[in-house]
């Protein structure tokens, strides 16, 4: 199966792009015949900031997207996103990478299950 999450949400705040990462990375983890892609969008695109730093005891998002990357899965950041909110190619963790919304449409087409956070 071909999964797309696309988690809109910040990071830390809400609640939203944690599960639809803890989601993302049990699809990863399971069958081997299943490819996760998260396209983080809006406020989201901040997950994929390297060098994250959370007090003990809380998630931290930039952990769970290596899990995703770790089972094979891919995340890409709108590149629209990324540039309102003034983040560089730099400033991404490593693994992640820009994309576009031609790609997302592309994505959206061609994956067997789409889930928007």
């Amino acid at each position: 199966m071909q999964g797309l999450l696309i988690p809109n949400d910040p990071p830390y705040g809400t609640e939203r792009c944690y599960n639809g990462l803890r989601l993302g990375h049990a699809l990863a983890k399971g069958d081997s015949a299943t490819t996760v892609t998260v396209f983080l969008m809006a406020d989201a695109v901040v997950a994929a900031k390297s060098g994250q730093k959370t007090p003990d005891g809380y998630h931290n998002v930039e952990r769970m997207l290596k899990g995703i990357i770790a089972g094979k899965g891919q995340i890409l950041l709108c590149g629209t996103c990324l540039e309102a909110r003034g983040l560089s190619d730099a400033d991404i963790m490593a693994g992640a990478r820009r994309s576009s919304m031609a790609e997302l449409a592309s994505m959206t087409l061609s994956a067997e299950k789409v889930l928007v956070f």
